[in-house]
């Protein structure tokens, strides 16, 4: 992992940077959504709204990045992150739910643009080593667990209007990625392979490969948001568990989301892609079994379990998506990819507020059960198909 180009350890570093801002909202959106909001059931729209704002500009971002290349793409988009950053500012101080909405959706440009890392980090290295380049990036979202948490409790009271010191100094995290990405280096595609436009998506989607890719990214995406964004509504809003105690389980949700990365090239040496993603579908039922129970600590192993799930499926699918591309058509598989992960995840995200203040924290849970099961029989068939 140490040997990797100057390129992947930039865009590390810089993912840490970008994710502290999906992690801020992810953290405080909630919160400041149930204070500003008319109604405690869109308490969570804030949060949902970065989601459907990422969902909304993959194509956009990704058509742009074929254009213009990642590295304007990159560094253009850390000056828009932060005038966005400003009207987040205006909207917390006139009071305004759906301003914060609008602001909290237009930083879905920011997050398509990260998660372009991992495949510009894919494309800095040899093929064989795309699950290790993908597991270094990954690693940036350890300062992005601390990070994103401290910003916003740190800055809390610097001004009248709570939040709003959290967010200038979010700020600052763009002004040094910008500094960052300037020295990374955009990977040469030959003028042939940029005018072809290779396969059809009918035909790329229609592989195998691609299907249990796929259907796993969303499984993992979908189940993770869910919970993690029901999860500081439910602690701190109806359990009536501190901020800082709220703080401490989504911190060790998302170290537990990236510490892995650390050990993934081990891990698949040792199962295989295939096996890593099975034991995360188990990883993910077992959180459920555990988080029935609203004690702090239950609420701690959960969270972890979850994180430690999504990690193996966010890696093995990665991983797996790449065998069902060539380069010509990277950037429209790529898309597809995610916009499908944010749109179901927006979905996640925006109906965990509503199930949560209607249903109580355990039918959140309870309601993943069948589409985990589901997954775990596609992958179980997967792996007898690639066996024989």
């Amino acid at each position: 992992m140490y040997a990797l180009p100057r390129n992947v350890w930039l865009l590390t570093i810089s993912l840490s940077l970008f994710m502290s801002l999906s992690i801020f909202i992810v953290f405080i959106g909630g919160i400041i959504g149930q204070s500003l909001s008319p109604y405690d059931g869109l308490s969570t729209l804030p949060v949902a709204m970065l989601v459907i704002g990422t969902a909304s500009s993959i194509f956009p971002v990704v058509y742009v990045m074929s254009k213009i290349g990642r590295k304007r793409t990159f560094l253009g988009v850390c000056v828009y992150t932060i005038v966005i950053i400003v009207l987040a500012i205006i909207a917390l101080q006139a009071q305004s739910f759906y301003l914060f909405c609008l602001s909290t959706f237009l930083f879905g440009i920011t997050m398509a643009t990260m998660y372009q890392f991992r495949f510009a980090a894919i494309e800095s290295v040899n093929k064989n080593l795309s699950a290790t380049a993908t597991s270094a990036v990954l690693t940036g979202g350890l300062v992005s667990a601390f990070l994103g948490p401290e910003l916003a409790t740190l800055g809390k009271d610097w001004f009248n209007t709570p939040f709003v010191g959290s967010f200038v100094l979010l700020s600052g995290c763009f002004v040094l990625a910008f500094l960052l990405l300037w020295f990374y280096q955009s990977q040469h595609i030959p003028e042939n392979k940029r005018k072809s436009s290779g396969r059809s998506l009918k035909i790329i989607t229609k592989q195998s490969v691609f299907i249990v890719a796929m259907s796993s990214a969303l499984v993992g995406y979908v189940i993770m948001s869910y919970i993690m964004t029901a999860t500081p509504m439910s602690m701190h809003i109806i359990d009536g568990f501190s901020l800082m105690q709220t703080k401490f389980v989504i911190q060790s949700h998302v170290i537990a989301m990236f510490l892995p990365s650390l050990f993934i090239p081990m891990i698949v040496k040792l199962f295989g892609l295939s096996k890593m993603m099975i034991v995360g579908i188990v990883l993910y039922l077992v959180c459920i079994v555990i988080g029935y129970n609203h004690s702090l600590s239950h609420y701690w192993v959960a969270l972890i379990l979850l994180g430690l799930g999504w990690n193996f499926l966010f890696i093995g699918t990665t991983s797996l998506l790449t065998r069902a591309y060539n380069d010509a058509e990277k950037f429209k598989v790529q898309s597809i990819n995610d916009f499908l992960i944010f749109v179901t995840q927006a979905i996640a995200s925006l109906s965990a507020g509503w199930f949560v203040f209607n249903f109580g924290w355990e039918v959140v849970l309870l309601s993943t059960v069948p589409l985990l099961l589901l997954q775990l029989l596609l992958l179980l068939w997967w792996l007898r198909k690639k066996s024989h």
